[in-house]
């Protein structure tokens, strides 16, 4: 028996929906990872200067909290392990872990944490900076050091006053997730530190607006 139009038109209908619906989802947006560090960024002053407050006052802040020296020659192999569980730790979403001297910094993309003008971490950004909080809590002879940046854009006052609340709000949020403070320090550099200067795309502006978190070995 002849199918009647309306019924064609069902089954047509069907036919159509089952074929969209067996269609593949269209693959998740890449990851944009950060333009990596220029020699001028590997080389700033400040990445290889002393620890933000001093390493006086910091390693006493330590030894009151009862943290437990490096010895000089154990430090290397504690740093090298540490620099391959945060590299194993944070692949794949888009922040950079780097060797410094005896220092690791893990360069974090501020659009990646913080809304433009804003110093409040995004909730999205919690698991990778709980990521980083974990890996660093469990690590205690360490210091921490918080660093802040902003682009070249805007007025020098603005950005200074931005960088220390970013750097200020890394630092809370890693305290408040089991990280000692007497480990912890935070300072905002504003637009002194660019990677690049002058920038000349988006793609530079976006590097120059980061924030870094340094881990130095605390010894004896």
């Amino acid at each position: 028996m002849p199918l009647s139009r309306s019924l064609k038109a069902i089954l047509l209908g069907c036919s159509v929906a089952l074929v969209a619906g067996c269609q593949t989802a269209p693959p998740p947006a890449p990851v944009l990872r950060p333009v990596a560090f220029t020699p001028l960024g590997l080389n700033a002053p400040y990445l290889s200067g002393d620890l933000i407050g001093g390493r006086k006052s910091r390693a006493a802040k330590m030894k009151k909290a009862n943290a437990k020296a490096l010895t000089a020659a154990a430090a290397p192999a504690y740093m090298a392990e540490l620099n391959r569980e945060l590299r194993v730790q944070t692949a794949g979403i888009g922040l950079d872990v780097l060797q410094v001297g005896s220092a690791i910094v893990i360069r974090i993309p501020a659009a990646l944490t913080f809304d433009s003008g804003s110093a409040s971490v995004k909730p999205e950004f919690d698991a990778t900076l709980l990521e980083i909080a974990r890996e660093v809590k469990s690590r205690k002879q360490t210091y921490v050091d918080v660093f802040g940046h902003t682009d070249l854009s805007g007025t020098a006052a603005v950005n200074q006053g931005l960088s220390d609340k970013r750097a200020a709000a890394v630092a809370s949020y890693l305290a408040s997730h089991g990280v000692a403070k007497a480990r912890i320090a935070s300072k905002g550099l504003g637009e002194t530190a660019p990677l690049y200067n002058p920038e000349t795309s988006e793609r530079e502006m976006a590097a120059n607006r980061r924030v870094e978190i340094r881990l130095l070995p605390y010894t004896g």
